[in-house]
């Protein structure tokens, strides 16, 4: 055996290894008297090594260009993130030895730019969300190293027939409860890979589980999933972060998904300050994209007097974002005047409707 490909077997070793020392990912079942027969459960993929629900992506890519034969011992990873995977990766890449940039927007929280650091990575900043793409290209070609370019491969890096993959491990977790089989998952898209692979998994097992996606404010999926039209861009980036896209990523699979929302960006972070003190902890706002979806979806389900199960994620811990989404003079000036919707999560909880 050579030296390469000793040294491909070893990486691989490390991150199986570093997989057999994890446990799963817990399921939350909300306590909601208001919506009594129908289920929610949050999926806490804060409590993941890096925090978020980007280490799986993580994992599933540097294996995936370890077994492609993209990376050895000398190569310099690059990757394009709103900040959580590129901590993720910082991290496998720590484990390998392995140089590590992260091209990342400017307004990025601060508290990811420092997991990035302390995971020995650093920080490659770009004025607009729109040029991580070209910049992360244009250094991987300038130090001869590997953009891992997770919007393009997050959707086939992963096995989503399953092999434990998410959508695997909330079904396994689902089937001692009163609806074992969801009548919605629900998820929020980033790449678009982990919507992908829920919907693939959903129609490889025969399920008759619904899959919701819920975008932000000023990401094109929503439209894109109306239109076909993969040349859709926007000019402004997600206020929401790490989620939502200003153009159509090669990741996300529409036909899988059976229906959209677009979810304001006021209401998202309302949520996460409400879920709060259902939960006592804090949340990142894309959790609060995915539960005020979940809401609508159950509100809905009670006026037909459906009862059922809804299953979304949690995506990250709210501690990264005690600067931005936990500030309220940031939120008041970035995202407007949430109060309203505060009020009608509160109201939900009487009354089960929104």
């Amino acid at each position: 055996m050579n030296h390469h490909s000793q040294w491909i077997n070893i990486a691989i070793r490390k991150i199986e290894a570093d997989y057999q020392r994890s446990a799963d990912t817990h399921l939350i079942k909300l306590d909601l008297p208001c919506i009594d027969g129908i289920d929610i459960y949050l999926k806490d993929e804060s409590t993941h090594p890096t925090g978020s629900l980007k280490h799986r992506l993580a994992r599933s890519l540097f294996l995936y260009a370890l077994c492609n034969g993209w990376v050895n011992q000398d190569t310099t990873i690059i990757e394009s993130s709103s900040g959580s995977t590129a901590v993720s990766e910082a991290y496998f890449a720590r484990l390998l030895g392995l140089p590590f940039i992260a091209v990342v927007p400017r307004k990025t929280a601060s508290k990811k730019i420092e997991q990035i650091e302390f995971y020995g990575g650093r920080a490659h900043f770009v004025d607009s969300p729109s040029e991580i793409y070209d910049e992360s290209r244009r250094l991987a070609k300038e130090l001869n190293g590997h953009y891992m370019d997770q919007f393009t491969f997050a959707e086939r890096a992963t096995d989503w027939r399953g092999n434990n993959n998410i959508a695997n491990s909330i079904f396994e977790q689902m089937k001692l409860e009163e609806h074992p089989i969801p009548t919605w998952v629900v998820m929020s898209p980033g790449t678009g890979g982990t919507s992908a692979t829920i919907g693939r998994y959903i129609r490889y097992q025969k399920h008759d589980t619904q899959l919701c996606v819920v975008d932000p404010e000023n990401s094109v999926f929503h439209d894109y999933f109306k239109t076909r039209d993969n040349t859709l861009t926007s000019d402004t980036g997600s206020r929401i972060e790490g989620i939502g896209r200003p153009r159509v990523e090669p990741s996300f699979i529409p036909d899988v998904v059976d229906e959209m929302r677009t979810i304001p960006d006021a209401a998202s972070v309302a949520t996460v300050h409400w879920l709060e003190k259902l939960l006592g902890r804090k949340a990142g706002a894309s959790t609060g994209t995915n539960l005020y979806g979940v809401l609508q979806l159950a509100s809905e389900m009670k006026a037909r007097g459906e009862t059922g199960s809804i299953v979304t994620l949690l995506c990250d811990s709210g501690e990264r974002y005690l600067d931005t989404y936990f500030d309220y003079q940031w939120v008041s000036d970035n995202i407007g005047d949430i109060s309203g919707y505060i009020s009608q999560l509160e109201t939900f909880e009487y009354t089960g409707t929104l």
